[in-house]
């Protein structure tokens, strides 16, 4: 009832400014509406603050990610004003965007004139009193709240749309801290469909896997140390962590430090991370993986690829933002509880390029390379899972071997046209281990994904990551939210030189609904094939997944 006089007064207000106000020169065709609040149809939700893209006429991104200015041939800033109207990516928008809230004052509805700063009719502007925004070059330094995140490192969960918001329950604001309290649980249900006897010799009775359990449990808190130039703290707790690598301890249900990091402004294009921290190697393994079309990373990135480490890194980037690198020293002597000298030392790297880029950021190219050198003082030992939370291990090197050094490499890949991606990852392994016979190790996936409800991932020119999936509109605010098809093809080698590991082989399914930026419901199927002790079995399951997070 509330929501169709709101309606009524809304189509109401837009015809009177249709017929009283004359507008001001802007492009309502191509132009970018930055600081906006999406009303919640939740009288006590403060409403999202996002920035909006209007391409060719046509509702192109709503985000709450910085989008540039220059993606755009005018833009305005709303300054947090309060907008309602029809937002469905693809279609020509009808907005209006109020200076006060209508929920709080119904009296702004009746009086639109006075109220509206900026209004659309099916693309056609009828009045706009926003100005442009402050360029970046003019922007003065001494603002203590960053425009956008600073870290090479995306945080370990998505930020809520209003985490500068100091309003809120779990987020805080003083004159030297600010920072937002995040939590964040996933809830699994695990089903083997079939397994066939070859297999059941190679890895024992899969089903003894099936139910119910937690997935992941992490809750923490980013913000900044409100410096001339602000730093960026991140602090993270988990158990059931949903990062795992070859040096994670799997099934380990104990609470652990996740990450523990300083992110500081060197220059303007330079930032220097201090912590526990995710290294600079792969995209599959730098973005969370709540963030992927897959329920979980490929078994290759898995196995080779360590989940968290200790260190350093340097990163940048030039070009114009087409070409990112960042640099690291690591040495996990902290969480291993010995002396630096003892710990084995590695310097790591990845730069990313984009050989091509359309103008608004719609079709783009990615290439990448990461390289990865460890001294050799932790033996090694690389093994996975069939890429199911709830699985024994498939493919394994056995007990740890040592190296005297080793070197890996990844390759990447990515082309994302508006809601397609295609993305590919190359990873190899050559351990300096005469005893084992100098195994080279390798293996790869290639995702395909496609967002049926029209939204683009944003790509972040900081980093060279996929960004989450942006929604236009969520359950709460009358949309479908974000719905996303994924398929994944990948291959992990682990038999060379002495060393008889293992090959397997997997095809996954996948289908994701994100109801709202805080709540997912998403299903996996795989099918797998496992060579191994000379013989190639067969087995296949289901994996289904409530995600939910704290805003």
């Amino acid at each position: 009832m509330v929501q169709s006089i709101f309606k009524q007064l809304f189509l109401a207000g837009l015809a009177f400014i249709a017929t009283t106000t004359q507008a001001q020169i802007v492009d309502p065709q191509n132009v970018l509406i930055k600081n906006v609040i999406l009303l919640d149809s939740d009288e006590q939700d403060a409403g999202s603050i996002v920035n909006i893209l209007i391409v060719d006429n046509k509702l192109s991104i709503v985000s709450e990610d910085d989008i540039p200015l220059s993606e755009s041939a005018t833009s305005v800033d709303a300054k947090n004003g309060f907008l309602l109207g029809e937002l469905t990516i693809g279609n020509a928008p009808t907005i209006i965007i109020l200076d006060e809230d209508p929920r709080s004052n119904a009296r702004v509805l009746l009086d639109t004139q006075s109220h509206a700063i900026f209004a659309l009719h099916d693309g056609e502007l009828l009045k706009n009193t926003l100005v442009k925004p402050i360029e970046k070059e003019e922007e003065p330094e001494s603002q203590n709240v960053p425009k956008k995140w600073i870290a090479y490192s995306p945080p370990p969960m998505m930020l809520p749309f209003s985490y500068k918001d100091g309003n809120k329950w779990n987020q805080w604001s003083s004159k030297y801290i600010n920072g937002v309290f995040l939590g964040l649980v996933a809830l699994d249900r695990q089903h083997w469909l079939n397994q066939d006897d070859v297999s059941l010799q190679q890895v024992g009775d899969v089903s003894e896997y099936d139910g119910g359990s937690i997935r992941g449990l992490r809750y923490g808190a980013v913000g900044t140390l409100n410096l001339k130039k602000p730093w960026v703290y991140t602090f993270f707790i988990a158990s059931n962590a949903f990062d795992k690598g070859f040096d994670s301890t799997r099934g380990d249900d104990s609470f652990v430090l996740f990450d523990y990091r300083l992110d500081i402004p060197i220059s303007k294009n330079v930032t220097m991370s201090v912590g526990k921290q995710k290294e600079p190697i792969s995209m599959e393994r730098l973005m969370p993986v709540i963030n992927l079309p897959m329920q979980e990373r490929a078994a290759v990135n898995d196995a080779m690829l360590a989940s968290r480490n200790v260190g350093i890194v340097l990163s940048g980037g030039g070009q114009g933002e087409r070409v990112t690198w960042a640099g690291g020293i690591f040495n996990d002597w902290f969480d291993q509880g010995r002396s630096i000298s003892k710990s084995s030392t590695q310097v790591i790297g990845r730069v990313t390029w984009l050989p091509y880029i359309t103008e608004d950021e719609s079709n783009l190219l990615h290439l990448g390379l990461g390289v990865r050198y460890s001294d050799g003082k932790d033996d090694l030992r690389f093994r996975s899972e069939a890429e199911f939370s709830d699985s024994p291990i498939f493919v394994d090197t056995g007990d740890p071997f040592p190296a005297s050094k080793s070197m890996q490499y990844v390759v990447e890949t990515s082309w994302r046209k508006g809601p397609y991606w295609l993305a590919g990852e190359w990873i190899r392994t050559d351990a300096d281990a005469a005893a084992s016979g100098d195994p080279t190790l390798t293996g790869y996936s290639v995702t395909g994904s496609w967002v049926l409800t029209g939204e683009t991932r944003p790509y972040n020119r900081k980093n060279g990551l996929m960004r989450p999936v942006p929604i236009a509109k969520s359950v709460y605010q009358g949309g479908w939210g974000a719905w996303e098809l994924s398929m994944r093809y990948s291959d992990i080698d682990l038999t060379d030189g002495l060393i008889s590991g293992g090959e397997m082989d997997i095809l996954s399914l996948g289908v994701n609904w994100w109801l709202s930026p805080i709540f997912n419901v998403n299903l996996n199927y795989r099918h797998v094939w496992l060579d191994r002790f000379d013989v190639r079995g067969t087995s296949s399951g289901l994996n289904a997944r409530i995600m939910i997070a704290l805003e």
